[in-house]
């Protein structure tokens, strides 16, 4: 997992209409409006108003997960973080969740349910902390 990036979005959490948006302009780049509307209207079963569409852009912005070139006619929308910076933040961010209740019993619990691949993870886990400490 690469390091914590220099940016992070204001707010991680996302809906999963925002998650699908998001996936969206990870795969395929800076989009119109009517790109994500299109794209997410491929599947035939599905109904979308192109307004909420915009709604939603328009919040993944505020929230800091895309950015809007609003100097063209068509609103461009690209992402501020890539998708591995994404899950780099999240599973900082639920780790820390995770330690600030944990006692050192509750992890120790957590740690004894873990099977043996989740051990192995584990030990180049504790390794890689070594090495920075030591590059400090």
């Amino acid at each position: 997992m690469p390091p914590l990036p220099d940016y992070r979005p204001e707010r991680l959490s996302l809906g999963p209409l925002e998650a699908e948006i998001m996936e969206i302009v990870w795969k395929r780049g800076a989009l119109a409006v009517k790109d994500v509307h299109d794209e997410l209207l491929s599947d035939p079963d599905r109904e979308l108003a192109y307004a909420s569409v915009t709604t939603v852009l328009r919040r993944l912005v505020q929230k800091g997960w895309l950015s809007c070139d609003t100097s063209q006619r068509a609103f461009c929308f690209t992402p501020r973080i890539s998708r591995e910076q994404a899950r780099t933040l999240t599973a900082h961010s639920r780790l820390q969740a995770f330690l600030s209740v944990g006692t050192p019993e509750v992890v120790a619990a957590f740690a004894d349910s873990l099977d043996e691949a989740s051990v192995e993870q584990l030990g180049a886990i504790a390794e890689r902390i070594r090495q920075a400490r030591g590059e400090r």
